[in-house]
């Protein structure tokens, strides 16, 4: 919890952690900024991170999001303090009722989704069933892989390898095999949280990339759709952006440059100037 503690002293928008029971199962979120001033006239974001982010890592994009929206930082099922277990339904299903579910549960009339890799899976399936109250849909570097499509180019074992580190304690210089390219203290962060990340939940969601087609749902979407990407990733190719493109003729594309996949570790001044006015109001420039 030491990390989590820090933010709530040194993190100016943060607010709290809570939990709200939704879908059938407890969902942790953190949330940041709050609705207050013009915050108040915006429509609320939901993050939902990728297949071994706890929200809590995501918590300097929180950070900056909440100084212009009110912003909830979401544990995915199976992951950070949101529950899990060895019956839990990990599908991807699931987790899209979850997100509906949660933002049910918190009362939001309207809000927006932001979703990254598998958060961004959740997000489109989730949005599918046209949900009231989602506004808009952000997907960032979403997989596009699934049944007679390309793998995703991740492979399953440096998940599996480095949560089993995790779990026995490890620090940051032997996460950085895994991460060579972040900073310290975000080696240290998921070093210490990437434990929290059930296996079972990671392999179920590893496998989903590959059973579950995303793309027969975007035809569904109704609302406004941002695809970012990154421009030295290798997730989502041109070829996946027309055909994206051409399923949902509203997509908005925009390629971040100097990122991988991680986008908002990789340029982070660039990930929050992507989304220029999409949400309703621009993000803060770092």
């Amino acid at each position: 919890m030491e990390a989590l503690e820090q933010q709530m002293s040194q993190r100016s928008t943060f607010l709290y952690g809570g939990n709200v029971h939704a879908n059938g199962i407890r969902q942790h979120y953190l949330r940041y900024g709050g609705n207050d001033g013009a915050r108040a006239t915006r429509d609320p974001v939901i993050i939902v991170p990728g297949i071994t982010s706890p929200a809590i890592t995501w918590g300097f994009v929180g950070e900056t999001f909440g100084k212009a929206f009110d912003t909830y930082v979401l544990d995915v099922r199976g992951r950070g303090l949101s529950s899990a277990s060895e019956t839990l339904d990990y599908s991807l299903d699931a987790q899209a009722a979850d997100l509906v579910a949660f933002a049910a549960g918190l009362g939001l009339k309207r809000y927006s989704v932001v979703g990254h890799s598998m958060g961004a899976r959740i997000g489109v399936r989730a949005a599918a069933d046209r949900p009231e109250g989602l506004a808009r849909l952000v997907a960032v570097d979403p997989p596009v892989s699934g049944p007679g499509r390309r793998a995703y180019p991740s492979k399953l074992p440096w998940y599996v390898d480095s949560m089993a580190l995790a779990r026995h304690g490890m620090d940051a210089q032997a996460m950085r095999e895994f991460c060579p390219t972040w900073t310290e203290a975000q080696l240290q962060l998921r070093a210490e949280w990437l434990h929290t990340c059930d296996e079972r939940a990671i392999r179920e969601s590893f496998d989903g990339f590959h059973t579950d087609d995303i793309h027969v749902n975007l035809p569904s979407l109704a609302i406004p759709l941002m695809l970012m990407t990154a421009a030295r990733g290798d997730v989502v190719l041109d070829a996946d952006v027309e055909e994206i493109q051409g399923l949902a003729p509203q997509v908005v594309h925009v390629r971040v440059a100097d990122a991988g996949h991680m986008i908002p570790w990789d340029n982070e001044p660039g990930f929050y100037q992507a989304f220029g006015s999409f949400l309703g109001a621009p993000l803060p420039t770092i």
